[in-house]
C-alpha cells in the first residue's frame, strides 16, 4: 500500500520561503515519478514540479520556475519542494503524487496513481 505524507507548509510573508517535504513508502519507486500539485478552492489540482525518481530529471511549471526546486532523497524515500520568493498567488493546499508517462502526460492528474492528504500553505501580502 503506497502512502505519501507530505509536512512542511504553513504561513509566510510575501518573499518568504518554505520547503515541503513528502514521505513514500510501500513500494520503490524506480520507474516512476514524484509530482507536487497545488489546490485553491473551487479550482482543480494545478501542477507544479515533477522529478523522475531514477534520473532525478526535472519539469516545472512556468509559474513557478526559478523560484521552486524539486529534489528527491532516494535513501529516505522522499521529494522536497523547495519554494522561494513566494507570492499571494502560490496560497493553496500542496499535494504529491506518484506518477508515470512521458513529461506531458505528468503534467496532467490523470498521470497518478496515489496522492499525499495535502498541506496547506498560505502566503500573507
Amino acid at each position: 500500500q503506497v502512502q505519501l505524507v507530505e509536512s512542511g507548509g504553513g504561513l509566510v510573508q510575501a518573499g518568504g520561503s518554505l520547503r515541503l517535504s513528502c514521505a513514500a513508502s510501500g513500494r520503490t519507486f524506480s520507474g516512476y515519478a514524484m509530482g507536487w500539485f497545488r489546490q485553491t478552492p473551487g479550482k482543480g489540482r494545478e501542477f507544479a514540479a515533477v522529478i523522475t525518481w531514477s534520473g532525478g530529471d526535472t519539469l516545472y511549471a512556468d509559474s513557478v520556475k526559478g523560484r521552486f526546486t524539486i529534489s528527491r532523497d532516494i535513501a529516505n524515500s522522499s521529494v522536497y519542494l523547495q519554494m522561494n520568493s513566494l507570492k499571494p498567488e502560490d496560497t493553496a493546499v500542496y499535494y504529491c503524487g506518484v506518477g508515470t508517462g512521458t513529461w506531458s502526460r505528468l503534467r496532467l492528474t490523470s498521470a497518478y496513481n496515489y496522492w499525499g492528504q495535502g498541506t496547506q500553505v498560505t502566503v500573507s501580502s
